[in-house]
């Protein structure tokens, strides 16, 4: 089975080809950094208001951590647990693609922040921030639960991993960041920061796939160990939800303040609500909240994604993958 403790390193007889699958789909979502054009951003950054540039700069500073955190739970907690090589492919992917985030969150804080006192106050957001030290501890508290679990040889063991999966594909990439994207996409809506709104739309699609492997690999446990899904796992991805946002709702009352036309902490909300329900309900789970989304400007986000004539590249793109491979053959 899946978690079963060990390490299969042989990709014939595949176990499970919907893996091979989602990591071949990776491989043609490939983009660089370079493709991004941030300087276009400037004139745009030049004519905020205050609260504005406020709401950037807290932006930036959660974005310069953020995916270096996903990154070492990945790599210290995830890769060694998951028994299928087939799987372990796509975590490889993943952990490319997260350091191609972290690039990318290093050149907008090197072209947004030019002045080089306020980048240091943004690489230490994790330890001056109130309002992004919360969220990082929150990543911490759930890494650590795995920290002394070298394989899973009990069910308590294998609920542990659960939890912690979910965590990171339902609360941090699935409730944070699409958190975060909110923002960008208010701002894209309104006309600005067309360069950060094309790199965002790259990223996006890379957390929507990330989060949908981590949530096909609790499916594919969920088929084969049926007894560990009981109503008190279910209670503790609840709680774990309803912790995350309160955690975020925080970040929004330092992001927005008083609030500003179309942005606002009682909308933040009511669309961290609306997600957090979706998480849940992809889990099987019942929804906790019944909250609607109130950012129309996020609904197309759920349907990637359209070329925008406006934009200087078209942002859905693929690069082919050559070959054929059928999952009969033997090795």
């Amino acid at each position: 089975m899946l978690l079963d403790p060990g390490m299969d390193l042989t990709l014939r007889p595949m176990r499970y080809p919907d893996f091979y699958e989602r990591y071949r789909a990776a491989i043609r979502n490939t983009w660089t950094v370079e493709e991004v054009d941030l300087h276009s951003d400037l004139a745009d950054l030049a004519r905020m208001t205050p609260q504005e540039r406020h709401l950037i700069n807290r932006l930036v500073a959660f974005f310069a951590t953020g995916d270096s955190i996903v990154a070492n739970n990945l790599v210290l907690n995830l890769y060694q647990h998951v028994n299928a090589p087939e799987a372990r492919l796509y975590l490889s992917r993943q952990l490319f693609e997260e350091a191609v985030h972290v690039q990318f969150y290093l050149t907008l804080l090197d072209t947004y922040l030019p002045d080089p006192d306020e980048r240091v106050k943004a690489f230490a957001a994790v330890d001056n921030i109130p309002s992004i030290r919360d969220k990082a501890e929150f990543c911490f508290r759930w890494i650590d639960t795995l920290a002394d679990l070298r394989s899973l040889e009990t069910k308590q063991d294998r609920r542990a991993f659960l939890l912690n999966l979910i965590c990171f594909a339902a609360c941090i990439e699935g409730l944070f960041f699409y958190g975060a994207f909110a923002y960008v996409y208010w701002f894209r809506s309104r006309g600005l920061l067309s360069g950060l709104a094309t790199g965002t739309n790259w990223v996006f699609r890379d957390e929507s796939m990330h989060m949908e492997f981590a949530f096909s690999v609790v499916d594919t446990v969920r088929a084969e160990e049926p007894d560990l899904f009981d109503d008190k796992l279910g209670e503790q991805v609840t709680l774990m939800l309803e912790e995350a946002v309160a955690a975020e709702l925080a970040f929004a009352r330092d992001l927005c303040g008083d609030g500003m036309s179309g942005m606002n902490v009682d909308q933040m909300r009511e669309y961290l609500e609306y997600v957090a329900d979706q998480r849940l309900r992809r889990l099987s789970m019942p929804i906790r909240y019944g909250t609607a989304n109130p950012f129309g400007f996020m609904e197309l986000q759920d349907v990637q994604e359209l070329a925008n004539f406006f934009e200087r590249r078209v942002s859905a793109y693929q690069v082919a993958v050559e070959g054929n491979v059928t999952f009969d053959e033997t090795f």
